[in-house]
This record gives C-alpha cells, structure tokens and sequence, in this order.
C-alpha cells in the first residue's frame, strides 16, 4: 500500500459532512483508498446490475439497507439516488454516513449540485503523485522514469509495461466511457482525436484547426474535449486576464492528467525516448503542472491555475492566483540553469508587481537567482509555495 496525501483531508470531512464524494479518473485507486479510509464500513459497486437496479427501483429501501457508515463506488450510474440521499441524511444527521466515488466528474458533481449542495464534501484523487511515489517502495529512478510510466497504482503495484497498461485502459476504460456519454459512431476516428491531442500538449488548443484536420464540427470537437475532461483524461488551462494593458491570448492551453497515457500516445515507448522526442518539453510542463494539481487537491485546496502569454509571445507557464499575490513558474527541462530561463519572469514582474517568481528545471538543486526562487524539480520543495 502507498500512503495516499489525500487520506488526511478525507478523515476530517467525514467528521463534517454526512456525504464525502470522491471523483477521478478510471484506476486511480479511488475504491482502494475509500476502503482504506472507512475499513469497516458496506461496500456497494453500483456498476454491478443487480445492485443499479435495487438503488434504482427501491432507492428508499437501498438506502435503508445501506446505511451506518456505506461506500457506494460509481454514484453516478444512479442519480435518482441523490434526492432519496439528502432526505435520509437530512433524517439520520449522521456525519461521514456515506462515501460516494465516481469516474465521470461531470455527472456526479451535476447531481451532487442538484440534490447534494451543503451536505457533501467533494475531493479529487488523481493518480499517484511524485512524492506519493518517492516515499513507498516504488520510488522512480528520476523524473523521466515517473514522466514515462505515469501515475495509475495498477502499473506500480502489478509491475505492468506501460506499453502494457494504456493500449488496455484506452480500449477499456475511455472508449467505454466514450460510448455511455456521446453517441460515436466512428470510433477509429475519436482514437484519432485523442492522439492530435496528445501532440498538442502544452500548445494553444485550435479547436477549428482539429475539427478541419478530421472532417468534424468545431461543436463535436468541443464536446469530445469536454467528455476526456469529464472523464479525468485532459484539462485546459485558462490564459490569465488580468489587464497590464497589453493584448493577450485569450485562447487555453491543453495538457494530459497524467504523463504516461499522453507519452504513451505520443509513441515513447521506453524511457530512453524522452530525450529525443520533439514533445519532451511540453510533456515535462506537463508533468509539473500535474504535480501542483495533485498537490492542492491532495489537500482539499480548489486554486485557480492559469498561464500567461502577450502578443508578443512572452510567456509564463504557469501561475497561481491566490488573491492578493500570485506565484508565478517558469518550467524548463534542461538540468542546467540559464540565466535566459529568467528574462520573461523578470518582465513579467514589472507588470505584475505582487508576483513571487518561481523557475522549475530538471535538476535537483535549489538556488536563488536576481530575485527568482529556482527549484530542481526532484527536491519538490516547490509545492505550496
């Protein structure tokens, strides 16, 4: 077992709220990790038919069967369930009563929003972090190697190739998730789809430019993207807007929940390949940003994640809005600093002058540079900051 960094927000909101729900994608250990938060607690997989159709056709009778202290894996299947949730918890005011879990984010926290607002707990566990890994016996050898493999617990845990695991959870898991939430008729060409994305990682998302290149609607296009976030598969992350009188990109970025499935899609076959693919950049961006992802959720932290781009094609890879001052990252692959890698950084700061400036390399020194805190990103030492 790996310690989940999740385990600690989980334990103080079921002392709460009556309802914790846990999102994320498909395989990233959301039932394990239920079961090892409430180990004495019913277990129930609502994708199992007998079970979906008792919640569905006597949901108060499900209720009353499942109940002190239940795990419900994939809530989503039911969501005539919510309404019958909020009565009985409503009733029984038993904190940490029910902990839900779901694989298609859009569905639970739609009916969470309809039926659940103020009674529930909403957490997001991610595949395995970097620190997560580093601290079990699992520990990679070096970015590259986490970067190649990903974060899904089946690949540690069964010792499994990548090239193994992801043919397997595309066909399984995403190409069925695929079929329950859109009509696809062409399937080859939604397999197409998600490799053109994967090879735009780290890019502006041209949506016309994708809906051009495979003969569909940019309205398809957006609810294809829409679905692969839904399903914990890709994110955009926003341009940030604040005005410093410049004109700026308006349009996002996209990038993969984890590394392994977009390398994966991106033909790197072994770890060696990283270093001469032409994506190796974007993907070790990529990477990073993932880690400050799974570092606020991991903590119950919702914080507003953007990049940042001017006309002139200056750019700030990432930055961190958290109200009166923002964290500001520059993310470079090379293991050895420049003093290039801090020009935009320093620019940047005369705009915005409450920006704390951050640059995050391949290395795994740490250092201060004219006013830039630099981080090698093996040390991690840049999380929360």
């Amino acid at each position: 077992m790996i310690d989940r960094q999740l385990y600690n927000k989980a334990k103080q909101l079921l002392s709460k709220f009556p309802v914790v729900a846990i999102t994320g994608p498909r395989q990233s250990g959301k039932t394990t990790f239920a079961q090892t938060l409430c180990p004495g607690y019913n277990y129930v997989n609502l994708e199992l038919p007998d079970e979906r159709q008792f919640a569905r056709e006597d949901p108060k009778g499900f209720l009353n069967n499942y109940r002190d202290g239940v795990i419900i894996d994939e809530a989503q299947y039911v969501p005539e369930l919510f309404s019958y949730l909020q009565a009985v918890t409503d009733q029984r005011k038993n904190n940490g009563e029910y902990l839900l879990t779901g694989s298609q984010n859009f569905l639970l926290s739609h009916h969470i929003a309809q039926s659940l607002a103020g009674r529930v707990a909403l957490l997001t566990l991610l595949p395995f972090s970097f620190i997560e890994l580093n601290t079990s016996v699992y520990k990679p050898n070096n970015w590259m190697d986490y970067l190649y493999k990903g974060g899904y617990p089946r690949i540690y845990e069964q010792q499994i190739e990548p090239g193994d695991f992801y043919p397997n959870y595309l066909q399984t898991y995403i190409e069925r998730d695929v079929r329950q939430m859109l009509n696809v008729h062409d399937l080859a060409t939604f397999q197409k789809f998600i490799q053109l994305l994967a090879g735009r990682v780290g890019q502006l998302l041209n949506q016309n430019n994708l809906a051009n290149e495979l003969g569909l609607s940019n309205k398809t296009i957006e609810s294809w993207i829409s679905v692969l976030e839904a399903s914990f598969i890709v994110f955009r992350l926003q341009p940030y807007h604040k005005n410093f009188n410049k004109r700026l990109i308006k349009t996002p970025k996209l990038y993969f929940y984890d590394t392994g499935l977009a390398s994966y899609l991106l033909g790197i076959r072994k770890v060696s390949d990283i270093q001469i693919h032409f994506a190796q950049g974007a993907l070790f961006e990529n990477l990073v940003i993932n880690e400050f992802l799974k570092d606020g959720l991991n903590n119950g932290e919702r914080l507003q994640y953007y990049f940042w781009r001017d006309s002139s094609q200056r750019e700030i890879d990432l930055i961190i809005d958290k109200g009166l001052e923002r964290n500001a990252y520059e993310i470079k692959m090379s293991q050895t600093v420049k003093q290039d890698f801090l020009k935009t950084l320093h620019y940047y700061k005369e705009l915005d002058t409450q920006a704390n400036l951050n640059l995050i390399y391949g290395g795994d020194a740490d250092q201060e540079r004219s006013g830039t805190m630099v981080y090698g990103f093996e040390n991690s030492k840049y999380l929360g900051k």
